[in-house]
């Protein structure tokens, strides 16, 4: 059984278009409801998160030290740590938590 290939770029393509251009054509005016606004407002981030966190986990040999490092990072980042603090207390509990498992 062959497959033409051509289809399924021109299928995908079409509907890579379609999901970007319908919004900006159907909606005309400004979105005032707040649930809708709020979860727009979150989208990029929840993204980002999602695609951040398996490779968190996996990064590692062992995905309980990506694990431990993700909770530290958390707790850093909560206490005030600045972007390098954290990633230098993530970097240091994966080292020791691979060392020494």
């Amino acid at each position: 059984m062959t497959h033409n290939i051509w289809i399924y770029l021109l299928l995908m393509a079409g509907i890579t278009f379609l999901i970007r251009v319908l919004p900006l054509t159907l909606i005309k005016k400004q979105i005032k409801n707040r649930f809708l606004q709020s979860f727009l407002y979150y989208v990029p981030y929840v993204t980002l998160a999602v695609m951040t966190f398996p490779a968190i986990l996996n990064a590692t040999q062992a995905p309980f030290a990506g694990a431990c490092a993700l909770l530290t990072g958390i707790l850093a980042a909560w206490f005030g740590a600045s972007l390098f603090q954290v990633s230098v207390s993530c970097c240091v509990i994966v080292f020791l938590l691979e060392l020494f498992l």
